[in-house]
């Protein structure tokens, strides 16, 4: 119904179908706009759904238009919030929701639910007013007598608030009852007229509190030191607001021992604070400095700011950008830094229209001018104009203009620029465009057409060039077969007053190429690219380069050559090639196909019957032989490798070997083989594969293998050799020494990233002249995981061998975290190892325990309940043996820690029982754990009473 139909008044008002409004609410479909026009006036009207309702009434009381929406559970949506009540009255004259009797109001916002009797919400300015209302939000529950809710601010009379609601105890450990409360949400509480309960008990009157509710780095800091240099120093960081966009914390500082001791500061952001302005941030702080030799100081200034923005213009694609930051920093650098007391100032701007955007940077330094050559700009004022890309069929050019004054380190190229010392400040313009035009002078013809320029020209005179213009022209004689044709020139040159934009040399070269590529038979392809530089001599021409490509089976060639035909000389040679084919055995049918009579088009063609087909005519499907090798003018012949392989009924299982030969030597460098199998029966249930490879070197008389055998894909055994079959031999070797000739090892084990594993190893150094393991150990390792549970041990004990002649254990270690249900645990890393110095049987053993850390902790509650209490004991210390007697021997020294969790507070206490240092600390939430006491064989520390506590 619109507002211009409103019904006559009644005497008694009748109520609509109950059936239609059910069915109207469970679509979520009927909103208070329905029933007129917007409810603010001149601001953004809010738009109220009807989540849930039973009936709906429209009445008219004194001349005021009101809907009366009822049931037995009435949910509306006021945007984002949520009303819940079981009656809601709605004034359209007065733009207000009355939620009659119990109800709750959640603003989405601030995140707080809203429980009272009798709650007016003012759809004009978001206000809530209520009696006995109960607010709360994910930290805080505050009760109230009367309440009044307005955007950013929330006030209370009669109020009562905790942090303790929400952890379920009666009574609530400690509290706050206040006359007047003020809640600015996200930022801060101030409570006046208070006091403290614990257990609801009165204990004392405060006049005026203030708890912050923002984040934790812009909570209240207060910090105070003293040290030898500055005596006593206070740093306090107290967070403010401005408005619901500006958040900010004053920054104090006070030194005892300098001249100013004072220093203040600020540091804010903002957003949307002014028009055209999208963010602002500050920081800026004036620190006294340390004294100096005359006992005089001054202030380290530190300023960060920084805005960003938007302007809007007519006729731009999009709003004007732009961005402003100053900086300097003074604090932490020393008196001599290039750095100190430089002010930094960096604007840029950018817009955007049809036909061209523009951009303006300007960039300065304020201070002691540099002393030093600074690479980058430093000074800088610039204009940069760049018209949209113009195209008209095939031709596109793209032009961009720069011009400035700039300040940076000098080219030690420019004799005039590193005249003027170590950096130069001068003017420059700089021209950039790209040309290019393509088109198709005749069938199967293409030509392309490109220009790229960079031309730069200083207020010095100097000027530096880059130009490149090339074209090129490709015939294609069909699809396979085409020649191109290219002709270029490239110049660069000119020497530029600045090192940032130096260009890269002088370049003057014309090129001229020709480069071919056909296909004169089926699955074989030649290529030809010849190149000639009109500006160098003959000996500097680069190679004419002919390459060839075979793919036809069994043979895969590739080949390249390179050859200089000034100075007829072979340049580069190398090659590849694959001769094999697996689908050589395999016959594949062809059909039959019928006679054709002869046309104007073609001769007759007989028919032909259906045959079989091979891929090839190679007579072993199974073996694949490989060869390759390069030769270069300057290096010569590398070497040569061919390589057999031969494959099984599967593909997974292979025989390999190749053999390296140096050409220029001559020599056999390397020869090896690799295998890899599996069995053929029971592959599913059982599957057994193996792979072992084996690589010889004979000028040097190396060998190196391995090979494992694994069962369903969990076991491993394998074995692994790194040997020299030649060692010299020493007929006088020193004591002590343990000549090998390399290392061989046995294992089984499991494979590795299993939740369980287990490692078995036996090896080490061994020697072939001798015919045994010089030092041989014996190394075992298991990994046990579950959730929540990890256990890992290794250890390795030496055997006897040639050169070692006792069984011990040299390395152990347990690393282990095991949690016992949910209120014990157990971790920790222990290791353990052994040295020996001397010779034996008069070598001494040195033994190392470490634990670091070995970890206990319990948690005492009820059942059933979170614990309450914790307690910790952690031991992190090493104990040293020397042939068996304890070094520096000293007690067990654990930490013993014990942690009262209430929730809404918690208290720790650490008794280091090495150090005899005993700690104290509670921690509110939101808050560090904050030390109450430190008592030390010094003598016992309170940080409020002596500021020295760290």
């Amino acid at each position: 119904m619109g507002p211009g139909k409103a019904r006559p008044p009644s005497k008694k008002s009748r109520p609509a179908g109950k059936s239609s409004l059910q069915k109207l609410a469970r679509n979520a479909v009927l909103t208070l706009g329905l029933l007129g026009t917007a409810v603010l006036g001149g601001a953004e009207a809010r738009t109220v759904k009807i989540i849930s309702a039973d009936t709906l009434e429209l009445r008219q009381v004194d001349g005021q238009e009101l809907v009366v929406i009822s049931g037995a559970n009435v949910e509306l949506r006021v945007d984002d919030d949520v009303v819940k009540a079981k009656r809601v009255e709605y004034n359209r004259t007065r733009r207000t929701l009355t939620l009659v009797g119990a109800a709750s109001y959640r603003s989405a916002k601030d995140g707080q639910d809203l429980s009272g009797e009798n709650l007016v919400v003012e759809l004009g300015d978001e206000q809530v007013t209520g009696q006995d209302v109960l607010i709360s939000d994910a930290d805080l529950e505050i009760r109230g007598q009367e309440v009044e809710r307005i955007p950013g601010q929330l006030r209370a009379t009669g109020g009562y608030f905790t942090t303790c609601a929400r952890c379920g105890r009666t009574p609530n450990d400690y509290a706050f009852r206040a006359e007047r409360l003020i809640v600015y949400p996200g930022d801060r509480l101030v409570a006046y007229r208070a006091q403290l309960l614990l257990a609801d008990v009165p204990v004392l009157f405060l006049p005026v509190i203030v708890i912050p509710l923002n984040d934790p780095e812009r909570q209240p800091r207060l910090l105070i030191g003293q040290d030898s240099v500055d005596g006593y120093t206070v740093e306090a960081d107290l967070p403010f607001s401005i408005g619901g966009s500006t958040l900010g914390t004053t920054l104090l500082r006070y030194y005892q021992k300098r001249s100013p001791s004072v220093g203040a500061g600020v540091a804010l952001r903002s957003y949307a604070p002014l028009p055209f302005v999208d963010r602002l941030n500050l920081y800026t702080l004036a620190d006294p400095k340390p004294l100096n030799a005359d006992g005089k100081s001054g202030y380290d200034i530190d300023i960060n700011f920084g805005v960003t923005g938007r302007v809007p213009l007519s006729l731009a694609v999009r709003d004007l950008d732009y961005r402003l930051n100053v900086t300097r920093q003074d604090i932490g650098l020393s008196e001599t830094d290039p750095n100190k007391g430089v002010t930094r100032v960096d604007f840029g701007a950018k817009v955007e229209y049809p036909l061209f955007s523009s951009e303006f940077s300007y960039l300065n330094r304020f201070g002691p001018e540099p002393t030093d050559g600074i690479y980058s700009p430093y000074r800088k004022a610039e204009v940069v104009l760049d018209p949209k890309p113009y195209t008209n069929g095939t031709f596109s050019a793209d032009t961009r203009l720069t011009a400035g004054s700039y300040s940076a380190q000098s080219n030690p190229l420019s004799p005039s620029a590193t005249a003027q010392g170590k950096n130069i400040a001068t003017t420059r313009l700089e021209e950039q465009h790209a040309l290019a035009y393509t088109a198709q002078p005749w069938t199967n013809a293409d030509l392309a057409l490109g220009n790229t320029f960079t031309g730069r020209y200083y207020g010095t005179g100097a000027r530096t060039v880059d130009l490149n213009v090339s074209a090129q022209l490709t015939q294609r004689f069909n699809t396979t077969n085409t020649v191109t044709f290219g002709v270029g020139y490239l110049r660069r040159e000119g020497t530029s007053p600045f090192s940032f934009d130096a260009v890269n040399g002088r370049l003057l070269s014309a090129p001229l190429t020709l480069n071919l590529s056909t296909v004169p038979v089926k699955d074989v392809s030649f290529g030809v690219l010849l190149q000639r530089d009109l500006f160098l001599a003959p000996d500097l021409q680069a190679p004419a380069l002919f390459s060839v490509n075979v793919n036809r089976l069994p043979l895969s060639l590739s080949a390249q050559l390179g050859y200089q035909p000034f100075t007829k000389e072979l340049e580069t040679f190398s090659y590849n090639a694959t001769v094999g084919d697996s689908g050589s055995g395999t016959l594949t049918p062809v059909d039959a196909q019928p006679a054709r009579e002869a046309t104007e088009y073609g001769p007759a063609v007989p028919a032909r019957p259906a045959y079989l087909r091979r891929s090839s005519a190679w007579p072993a499907p199974d073996l694949t032989l490989s060869a390759s090798g390069s030769y270069s003018r300057i290096n010569g012949y590398s070497p040569f490798t061919l390589r057999a392989t031969v494959t099984g009924a599967t593909r997974a299982d292979s025989i390999s070997a190749y053999a390296t030969h140096d050409i220029q030597l001559p020599q056999i460098d390397e020869v090896g083989a690799t295998i890899n199998a599996s069995v053929g029966r029971d592959a599913v249930l059982n599957p057994i594969t193996f792979s072992a490879s084996e690589t010889l070197y004979p000028p040097t008389g190396r060998v190196v293998g391995n090979a494992s055998l694994t069962w369903r894909a969990r076991y491993r055994l394998s074995t692994a050799h790194d040997l020299l079959l030649n060692r010299p031999v020493d007929p006088n070797p020193a004591p002590g020494s343990s000549p090998n000739s390399g290392n061989v090892s046995f294992s089984v084990g499991t494979v590795n990233g299993s939740a369980n594993d287990w490692q078995l190893t036996y090896g080490g150094p061994y020697d072939l002249v001798r015919g045994g393991f010089t030092r041989p150990a014996a190394t075992g390792s298991l990994s046990v995981t579950r959730p929540g549970q990890r256990l890992a041990l290794s250890a390795t004990v030496n055997t006897p061998g040639l050169d070692q002649f006792r069984t011990e254990l040299a390395q152990a270690q347990l690393d282990a975290n095991i949690q016992f249900g949910s209120r014990a645990a157990l971790s920790g890393n222990v290791q353990y190892y052994r040295n020996r110095s001397g010779l034996y049987p008069d070598d001494i053993a040195t033994d190392y325990l470490s634990l670091s850390p070995l970890r206990v902790s319990l948690g005492i509650g009820r059942k059933g309940e979170a614990p309450g209490a914790y307690v910790t004991a952690s031991l992190r210390q090493t104990f040293i043996w020397l042939d068996g007697v304890p070094q520096n021997p000293t007690p067990l020294s654990p930490v013993i820690g014990l942690t009262i969790d209430r929730c809404c507070w918690a208290i720790q206490a650490e008794a280091d029982l090495g150090l005899r240092r005993y700690r104290l600390s509670v921690g509110l939430p939101g808050q560090t754990q904050y030390p109450l006491f430190d008592l030390t064989p010094d003598g016992a520390k309170v940080p409020l009473l002596n500021p020295s506590t760290p």
